[in-house]
């Protein structure tokens, strides 16, 4: 499955300490195919706890910045990094990234592959710089 088109959200309703249960075949797919993506994997490294710009991950992760903004659409998607707005005293705005996912554990169970994602809370709102 393509990771530009993931038609799944695996944020949950519930309660950031509760990890969300994904045991759709399609959705284990497409979490599967997020973390296998090395490039995905170093930006999800790189923003952990620490929100980032694409700038500052393009280089915190020694990609290009093409290759950054095209992993990154896919990870917020599926609620493996929250996006907000880095506002700038200066006028200029910036997003930025950081990491929403503590766990993720894998188990094979009688009804099939089963994954836990475990997220962390994360704040939605815009930071404000010098």
């Amino acid at each position: 499955m393509s990771q530009a088109s993931l038609p799944f959200d695996f944020r949950s309703a519930t309660a950031a300490s509760e990890p969300r249960v994904v045991d759709d075949h399609d959705e284990v797919d497409a979490l599967f195919s997020l973390l296998e993506d090395d490039d995905c994997r170093r930006i999800l490294d790189a923003t952990d706890g620490i929100a980032r710009s694409a700038s500052e991950l393009s280089e915190a992760c020694d990609l290009p910045l093409s290759t950054t903004y095209r992993k990154l659409d896919p990870l917020v998607d599926a609620g493996l990094l929250s996006k907000r707005l880095r506002i700038s005293r200066s006028g200029t705005h910036t997003a930025e990234y950081e990491r929403t996912v503590d766990d993720v554990t894998v188990s094979v169970t009688p009804a099939g592959v089963e994954v836990r994602v475990s997220h962390r809370d994360v704040a939605q709102s815009a930071s404000v710089t010098a």
